[in-house]
C-alpha cells in the first residue's frame, strides 16, 4: 500500500515537471513561429487572426521536435527538487530501494513512447499537411491592393511575381512562368486583379522573353499586353513533403529513411530516460557538473540527429551514426563513474 503511494506521487511529480516544461518550451517555439510566419507574411497583408489559427497547426509538429529536450529538463527538475525536499532521501530511507523509481520511469517511458509515436507516426504528419494547404489558400485570396509590394511572391509552383506600388499603380512589373516555355515578361505599369481561379495581368509599355526547350530565344517588346494565369493548380503535389507523411505513407512509397527517423526518434527518447537513471537516478548523483554532463550529452545527440536528418544520407548510414553515438555515450558515462570512484 505504502508503496502504490509511493509511486502514485513519483508518478504526479514527473509529469506536473514535464507539463510545466512542455509549457515554457512550447510556447517559446510557437511565439517564434508565429513572428517568422508574421515577417514572411507581412507584405501580404494577411489578418492577424489568419496567422494566429494557422500556427495552431504547428504545434503537434513543434511537439514532436521538443518533446526529447522536454525529457531532459523536464526529468532533471522533477528529481532535483525532490532531493533538493530531501524526499528522494525519505522515500529510500523506508527500504524499498530503486525499484519504485524505476517502475515509474518504466511506466512514464511506455506512456511517452506511446503519445509521441501516435504524434510522429499519424498525427502531427496530418496536422501539418492541414497547414500547408491552409497557408496555400491564404496564398491563393491575395488582395494585391493591400499590397505595397511582392518581394518575388511565387502564386503557384511555376510563377513568380514580383511588382512596386505607388500611389495605387503597379510599377516596375517582373513575372516569371512556365506555360512549356520559360517565359520571362518586364513591364513598367500595369493592373493586378485575383478573380476565381485566375490571375488577370494587363501590362503597359515592356517586353517578354520565351525560351523553349532547344534553348531558342523569342523577344516580344509590348505596349499592351495581356495574360492570364490559373493559379488552382496549387494542389497537394506542393503540400507533400517529408514532414506531411504518415508511416503508412512512408511503407507505401518505401521511403525507408523516413521510417528510419521515426523509429530512431523513439530509440532517442527511451536513451534520455535510461541515461538519466544510469547517469543521475541509480548513484542518487545530482551535483551540478553530473547534472550538466548528461543535459549536455542528450542535447548533444538530439541535435546531431536533427542535422542528419536535414543531411543528404543513407538509411544504413544514419542508423550507424545514431546508434555509435549513444554508444559512445555510454561508455563514456561508464569511464566517467569509474574515474569518479578512483
Amino acid at each position: 500500500m505504502v508503496t502504490n503511494k509511493i509511486k502514485i506521487y513519483l508518478f504526479s511529480q514527473i509529469i506536473k515537471y514535464f507539463f510545466l516544461i512542455l509549457f515554457i518550451f512550447l510556447s517559446v517555439a510557437w511565439l517564434l513561429q508565429i513572428t517568422r510566419l508574421f515577417t514572411v507574411t507581412n507584405f501580404l497583408h494577411i489578418e492577424v487572426l489568419d496567422i494566429l489559427l494557422l500556427s495552431l497547426y504547428l504545434i503537434p509538429n513543434l511537439i514532436t521536435v521538443i518533446l526529447p529536450f522536454i525529457l531532459i529538463f523536464g526529468l532533471l527538475l522533477c528529481f532535483i527538487k525532490l532531493k533538493k525536499d530531501n524526499e528522494l532521501i525519505a522515500i529510500l530511507s523506508l527500504g524499498f530501494g530503486l525499484k519504485p523509481f524505476k517502475v515509474i520511469l518504466v511506466s512514464f517511458c511506455l506512456i511517452i513512447i506511446l503519445v509521441f509515436s501516435s504524434l510522429n507516426f499519424y498525427i502531427a504528419p496530418k496536422v501539418y499537411e492541414i497547414y500547408k494547404i491552409k497557408e496555400l489558400e491564404l496564398r491563393n485570396t491575395l488582395d494585391f491592393n493591400k499590397m505595397a509590394y511582392s518581394n518575388f511572391l511565387n502564386l503557384n509552383k511555376t510563377t513568380i511575381l514580383d511588382f512596386t506600388k505607388k500611389d495605387n499603380q503597379y510599377e516596375e512589373i517582373f513575372l516569371k512562368y512556365d506555360d512549356g516555355k520559360e517565359n520571362i515578361i518586364y513591364a513598367k505599369k500595369g493592373n493586378i486583379v485575383s478573380i476565381n481561379n485566375q490571375y488577370n495581368f494587363r501590362l503597359i509599355d515592356g517586353f517578354k522573353i520565351s525560351i523553349d526547350e532547344n534553348q531558342q530565344i523569342e523577344k516580344l517588346e509590348f505596349l499592351n499586353y495581356i495574360l492570364n494565369i490559373d493559379h488552382k493548380n496549387i494542389n497537394s503535389s506542393e503540400v507533400n513533403d517529408k514532414n506531411t507523411l504518415t508511416i503508412f505513407d512512408d511503407y507505401k512509397t518505401k521511403n525507408y529513411l523516413n521510417i528510419s527517423f521515426k523509429f530512431l526518434d523513439i530509440i532517442l527518447i527511451i536513451f534520455v530516460i535510461f541515461f538519466f537513471y544510469k547517469n543521475n537516478l541509480r548513484d542518487i548523483n545530482f551535483n551540478t557538473l553530473n547534472n550538466i554532463y548528461f543535459s549536455c550529452s542528450c542535447i548533444c545527440i538530439l541535435i546531431f540527429n536533427q542535422i542528419l536528418k536535414n543531411s543528404e544520407i543513407t538509411v544504413y548510414s544514419y542508423i550507424f551514426l545514431i546508434l555509435l553515438i549513444i554508444l559512445i555515450s555510454l561508455i563514456s558515462s561508464n569511464v566517467k563513474k569509474n574515474y569518479e570512484k578512483n
